[in-house]
């Protein structure tokens, strides 16, 4: 498969998934809204180091679009699909959920369709470990996910069920990936990592919901998106965990952002939202044995590299516009 379609490949996984196809000389057809989840100026630089690859091309467009995603199956070959365009985000699904229907279900069903339409190849789907909630851990693939607690995690569960229908009536050949917690270089600034790098680095107080004793079964970009594109490999339908399988205390990675950025964490205090989980741990044995996958980052070294990009890309980060 030389032809590979990315959608969300302006965000933090889609570009390193497209910058590690580009490496392998595949074929990149890239599609990103650039919406305004988190300022566009992050989605913007990602996207000018994939453009100045020649075997890379760029659709702005919306997956929830239909016919406008249809357009770009019909211009290029497609030989596989990536789905990494989502709405991301677990509290702000519970402000807004209707935003994420229409990209995390709606989208998918959209993409699946087109797929059928022109005898796509293989379609892998990007997930979540936040589908499972209030079960035993570690999280295995067969766990119950039908208790999602977010719109977020609802609507990916909603994609996952799609998928199984396009596969059983078409015969698609289907991956669903599960991440857990991605962290790393070029990140979301709306995650806990990225927020307290800055927040710790100017001297301002991080925002921690809880005590902080909460678990994250922290996994580093380069290593999901790897798995990802194992994920390329025909199996008929499969969903599969990747996962860092070594999960951590929010607090032990404040004390390593704590010893990489030489200053000491000012802390303040939030209550837990009604939609996180308390812990996460990924099962990843499956992706061991049918992927030959499995995590080759530690959280320690993760985050000095995350941390050294940051010092690395300060003036431009400087400017972005950050959330609270």
């Amino acid at each position: 498969m030389n032809n590979i379609l990315v959608t969300g490949c302006a965000g933090f996984i889609g570009w390193k998934v497209s910058q590690q196809l580009l490496e392998m000389d595949k074929k990149v057809i890239g599609i990103d809204n650039i919406n305004n989840y988190y300022d566009p100026a992050l989605k913007k630089w990602r996207l000018n180091t994939l453009t100045k690859n020649k075997n890379f091309s760029f659709h702005r467009i919306d997956i929830a679009n239909y016919k406008k995603t249809k357009e770009v199956f019909k211009k290029h070959k497609i030989d596989a699909v990536i789905n990494l365009a989502a709405r991301a985000g677990v509290r702000a699904s519970v402000e807004n959920p209707w935003i994420y229907l229409d990209t995390n279900t709606k989208g998918t069903l959209n993409l699946l369709e087109c797929c059928k339409e022109h005898k796509v190849k293989k379609f892998v789907l990007a997930s979540t470990s936040s589908i499972y909630a209030s079960v035993k851990m570690p999280f295995k693939e067969d766990s119950k996910t039908d208790t999602p607690l977010a719109p977020y995690s609802a609507t990916k569960k909603g994609a996952e069920v799609l998928c199984y229908s396009y596969h059983y009536l078409y015969n698609l050949d289907i991956s669903i990936v599960r991440y857990f917690t991605v962290y790393g270089p070029g990140g979301r600034p709306d995650m806990s990592i990225f927020k307290f790098i800055k927040n710790i680095d100017a001297g301002l107080p991080i925002p921690v919901f809880g005590d902080g004793n909460q678990t994250r079964d922290f996994t580093y970009i380069d290593d999901i998106a790897d798995g990802t594109i194992r994920a390329l490999k025909p199996g008929g339908y499969e969903i599969i965990n990747l996962g860092g399988d070594h999960p951590v205390k929010l607090n032990y990675v404040i004390k390593l952002l704590e010893k990489n950025l030489g200053k000491k964490a000012k802390i303040k205090t939030l209550p837990m939202h009604p939609a996180d989980v308390k812990a996460s741990w990924a099962h990843i044995e499956k992706a061991k044995k049918l992927l030959g996958w499995r995590p080759k980052t530690s959280i320690e070294q993760g985050v000095k590299n995350t941390v050294d990009w940051f010092f690395e890309n300060k003036e431009f980060l400087k400017k972005l516009k950050w959330k609270d």
